[in-house]
């Protein structure tokens, strides 16, 4: 199998083929090893950062911007966002305040990415 990708592990953006032949994965094209850190990791196991926002009670705004605090495999993205989506919280918020421990089963806890101050 092969696949063609464009690396995004540093802003030169290259060009890359990611071989895979049994257990043997070659990176070619890229020009940094980050370039097939991130080859290898996309064709193997695809992670990525999830984003959303989250319902905040008292708060002077009504929704607090939060994230994953590290990458999470591809396939576990909609069962996060489905945690991410029943969660209300209570002001104040702090940025990197955990809101939820362990999303999804992964391990990563989701935190906050945005202070929200009590209304009134």
């Amino acid at each position: 199998m092969t696949r063609d990708l464009i690396c995004i592990g540093c802003p030169l953006g290259c060009m890359m083929k990611v071989s895979v032949d049994g257990d043997n994965v070659t990176v070619t094209g890229n020009t940094c090893i980050r370039g097939e850190q991130y080859g290898k990791k996309e064709v193997l196991s695809p992670r990525r950062i999830v984003t959303s926002t989250v319902e905040v009670d008292d708060g002077k705004i009504p929704r607090v911007s939060v994230k994953t605090k590290t990458d999470i495999p591809k396939d576990k993205i909609f069962q996060c966002m489905e945690e991410i989506h029943r969660v209300k919280i209570h002001a104040p918020v702090e940025i990197g305040d955990i809101i939820i421990p362990d999303c999804a089963g992964t391990g990563v806890p989701v935190i906050a990415t945005k202070a929200v101050k009590k209304a009134g």
